[in-house]
């Protein structure tokens, strides 16, 4: 069993930049692959950003390629979405989650596990 919780979610103003932190309990944290995702009012869950297990390999959705940046330190058990350039479509609620089962990164369908979210919302 994997617990996520994230933060660092918040208000920010158009080309902004915010850190969200995803915690994970477990002795298997580096053996998962992980990913970040969002959901906007309305809008279907869609897939932000993935990290392998090793964080030598990342993966993002165009919208959001060149502004975000994944990154893991399994020694801290911990993931990280840098976001940078916000625009106001970034607002949603962020939820990281854990593939353990080799999964697609890109569907959520492809995560076993799942943090409870943080709001993440950007004025224009």
């Amino acid at each position: 069993q994997v617990q996520l919780v994230e933060s660092g979610g918040g208000l920010v103003q158009a080309g902004g930049s915010l850190r969200l932190s995803c915690a994970a309990s477990g002795r298997t944290f580096s053996s998962y692959a992980m990913g970040w995702f969002r959901q906007a009012p309305g809008k279907e869950r869609e897939f932000v950003a993935a990290i392998n297990w090793s964080g030598g390999r990342t993966y993002y959705a165009d919208s959001v390629k060149g502004r975000f940046t994944i990154s893991r330190d399994n020694a801290k058990n911990t993931v990280y979405l840098q976001m940078s350039s916000l625009k106001p479509e970034d607002t949603a609620v962020y939820y990281c989650a854990a593939n353990s089962k080799g999964g697609s990164y890109y569907r959520p369908v492809g995560y076993d596990y799942w943090g409870q979210g943080t709001q993440v919302t950007v004025s224009s």
